[in-house]
């Protein structure tokens, strides 16, 4: 019980604004280039593209609760591949919530990127580790287990753990890694689309087009809108808190 009390008072001393976090041009390149690190070579991809896989899969499910669906649940495989079951009207709820899976982990890295600029990097924190708690709901296969079970008690472990002064640091790495890894699955999907086409049938792009009349390149544009739009962001965030 003690423990459970220690970890409750830290999510909830995570909910008040701190000082915008602001840096010199060698600190933020050299967290770039660490998460570059993280994110890009195919050994590091292997596993924090779990993560990224488990995000987008999650984006898919609260668009889905958003628009009154029922998730059924969420599998993800060791190839990053992933599947949500959920039921309910056809028709613009299966639209939504199948869009938001690749623009995902794009969008919680902006998020997260400006909430350490507001100075609300805690906050996030605390409400990321709350949703991977939650998320534990919708998981059915062991390896989505793993993923999400490894990821919630990580983030537990540093709402109770992570010194108030390299909270900021931590948030704003997590949220480049997620930017950097949702980008990174667009093209992945995008190389389905133009050089993989035997790989076409699992991407979300095509199974929104079979859902409707628009075809599979007026999802992946909205896919690059939105990711586009996030680097974009993100980029001008950062700038912000450049001090020069």
């Amino acid at each position: 019980m003690q423990v459970l009390e220690i970890w409750w008072q830290a999510v909830l001393q995570g909910f008040v604004r701190s000082e915008p976090l602001s840096f010199t041009m060698l600190p933020i390149l050299a967290v770039i280039t660490l998460c570059m690190l993280l994110t890009v070579p195919r050994i590091t991809w292997k596993f924090f593209g779990l993560y990224v896989t488990f995000v987008h899969e999650l984006g898919h499910a609260f668009a889905a609760l958003m628009t009154g669906r029922v998730v059924h649940g969420l599998k993800i495989g060791l190839d990053h591949s992933g599947e949500l079951v959920s039921s309910g009207k056809p028709g613009f709820s299966a639209l939504w919530s199948g869009f938001w899976g690749y623009p995902v982990p794009a969008l919680a890295g902006t998020l997260l990127i400006g909430s350490s600029y507001f100075g609300f990097a805690s906050a996030a924190l605390s409400v990321g580790a709350l949703i991977l708690l939650v998320s534990l709901i919708f998981l059915r296969n062991w390896t989505g287990i793993l993923v999400a079970v490894a990821s919630a008690a990580i983030a537990q472990l540093l709402v109770v753990f992570t010194p108030s002064g390299a909270i900021a640091w931590v948030v704003l790495s997590l949220g480049l890694m997620l930017l950097i890894g949702g980008v990174r699955d667009l093209f992945k999907v995008l190389g389905v689309h133009i050089n993989r086409r035997e790989l076409i049938e699992a991407s979300d792009a095509y199974l929104l087009s079979t859902r409707g009349w628009l075809p599979a390149w007026f999802w992946l544009c909205g896919f690059i809108v939105v990711v586009g739009s996030c680097v974009v962001a993100s980029s001008f965030l950062l700038r912000l808190m450049l001090r020069t």
